[in-house]
C-alpha cells in the first residue's frame, strides 16, 4: 500500500510539474511543446537548440538554397566541379546577406547519381558553408533526395563501367558490411536523422510518424526581439517525390490546420510556408512560359512551364483561407524565379542555387526579410556575382 501510494504521489507531482510548465509557457505567450505541437529544439542526442529570435533591430532574414544537386555524376571530373560551384554560390550569398536562418528547399543531392551506401556524405557537404559560418538551418525534402540509383547507360558501352570514386571503408558514408559502392540509396528518415543528430545548428525535424512517408513536416517559431512570444511561424512540408508520389497529402492538410489553430488561433502571427514541388495553383497564376514577367508578378527568369505536384488535396484552399499566411516558397523548377499573387498570398519560386541539375542560368538565392514591427515581409534575389534584383513586398 505504501509503495502504491508513493507511486500515485510521484505521478501527481509529475502531472503538477507538467501543468506548471505549461502554465508558465502560456503566461509567457509561448505554446507548450507537446509531441504533436513541438518546436524542434533537441537532436537525437538531446542537445538543446536556442530559440530562433528576431534581431535587436527587429528583423529576421532567411536565405533559400534550392536544388543544389550534390553528387551528380560523382564518378566523373565534371560532377565534383559542379559541387565546387555550388559551394561558391552559397558562400557568396551567405557573406553578402548574413542571414539569420538558411532554408534548404529540397534536392540537396541527386541521389539517383550516387553509387554509395547512402547520400549522407553529400548531404552533409551541402550544409558546410552554412555550418562553417555558425548559421542555423532547416531542411525540406525534394524529389531527388532519396531516389534509387539509376544505372547510366554508358556503363554498358564498349568502354565499360568507369573507375568509381567510392567512399573508403570507415568513412561517414560507408559503414558495416554495406561499404563502398553499394547503390543502395538512402531513405528520407536516415538522411534527416543523421542531420539533426550530428549538427547543433540544424533545426530540421523528422516529423510526425502518421505523416510518413512524408518526413520533413514541422514548424519553427521565431520569437519577438523584446519578449518570448512567437512573432513569426514557418511551416515546412514534404511535397513528396523520389520514393513516393509528388503530393502534399490530405493528412498533411489536417496536420497544418491542427498546428495553425493551436499555435496561432487568432491569426495574429504572420506565417510562411516552405516545400519543394509547386502546387497546381502555381501553374494557374504563372506567366506564359518564356514570356516577359509582367506585374503583378515579379521576377527575372521565366524559361519553362511549371512542373506541379501530381494532385491537389486541399492544402492550397486551407492556406488561402488564412490571412496570416503571407507566402509559399518552392524550388524544383530551375528556370523560374518569379513571385505571383494568389488570393491574398504570394506564390514564389526560389532561385536555382546549385551548379548540379539542369539549366545554365546564373545561380543565386532568394532572400526573405521579415520585420517584426511594423510587420512586413520583403523578398529579393541575391546572385552569385553579388548583384541584387527582383525586390518586392509580400506583406505590409
Amino acid at each position: 500500500m505504501v509503495l502504491r501510494w508513493w507511486h500515485r504521489l510521484a505521478g501527481a507531482g509529475a502531472l503538477l510539474a507538467a501543468l506548471a510548465a505549461a502554465l508558465a509557457l502560456t503566461v509567457a505567450g509561448l505554446r507548450p511543446t507537446t509531441a504533436e505541437h513541438a518546436q524542434p529544439s533537441a537532436s537525437a542526442a538531446g542537445v538543446r537548440r536556442p530559440p530562433l529570435r528576431f534581431a535587436p533591430g527587429g528583423s529576421f532574414k532567411v536565405a533559400l538554397f534550392a536544388d543544389l544537386h550534390y553528387g551528380e555524376d560523382a564518378w566523373t571530373d565534371w560532377g565534383p566541379a559542379q559541387d565546387a560551384g555550388s559551394d561558391r554560390v552559397m558562400a557568396a550569398v551567405l557573406d553578402a546577406e548574413k542571414p539569420d536562418l538558411v532554408v534548404y528547399l529540397g534536392d540537396l543531392v541527386t541521389a539517383n547519381n550516387l553509387p554509395i551506401p547512402n547520400a549522407s556524405l553529400y548531404w552533409d557537404r551541402a550544409f558546410s558553408p552554412t555550418r562553417d559560418r555558425g548559421i542555423p538551418w532547416a531542411t525540406v525534402f525534394g524529389n531527388h533526395d532519396d531516389m534509387p540509383f539509376e544505372w547510366p547507360p554508358e556503363w554498358f558501352s564498349p568502354d565499360g563501367v568507369p573507375p568509381l570514386r567510392c567512399p573508403p571503408p570507415g568513412s561517414t558514408a560507408a559503414s558495416g558490411d554495406d561499404q563502398g559502392c553499394s547503390f543502395r540509396g538512402a531513405p528520407r528518415i536516415e538522411l534527416i536523422t543523421a542531420e539533426i543528430s550530428s549538427n547543433r545548428l540544424s533545426y530540421s525535424q523528422n516529423g510526425p510518424k502518421d505523416l510518413w512517408p512524408g518526413v520533413s513536416n514541422f514548424v519553427l517559431q521565431v520569437l519577438s526581439r523584446t519578449h518570448d512570444d512567437p512573432a513569426l511561424l514557418m511551416y515546412f512540408l514534404d511535397s513528396g517525390g523520389g520514393s513516393y508520389t509528388e503530393v502534399v497529402s490530405s493528412a498533411q492538410v489536417k496536420w497544418f490546420q491542427s498546428q495553425s489553430r493551436f499555435l496561432n488561433p487568432n491569426g495574429r502571427i504572420p506565417e510562411l510556408i516552405f516545400w519543394h514541388i509547386p502546387s497546381t495553383e502555381y501553374a494557374k497564376v504563372a506567366p506564359k512560359a518564356k514570356s516577359e514577367i509582367k506585374k503583378p508578378c515579379v521576377g527575372s527568369i521565366n524559361k519553362e512551364d511549371v512542373a506541379p505536384q501530381a494532385a491537389e488535396w486541399g492544402m492550397m484552399d486551407a492556406l488561402a483561407k488564412r490571412p496570416s499566411v503571407k507566402a509559399i516558397f518552392v524550388g524544383h523548377n530551375h528556370g523560374l524565379d518569379w513571385c505571383c499573387p494568389y488570393e491574398k498570398l504570394w506564390l514564389c519560386f526560389a532561385r536555382h542555387t546549385g551548379y548540379g541539375g539542369y539549366g545554365n542560368w546564373p545561380r543565386g538565392a532568394r532572400i526573405i526579410q521579415i520585420t517584426e514591427s511594423p510587420t512586413s515581409t520583403v523578398s529579393w534575389i541575391r546572385m552569385e556575382n553579388g548583384t541584387k534584383h527582383s525586390e518586392l513586398t509580400l506583406s505590409s
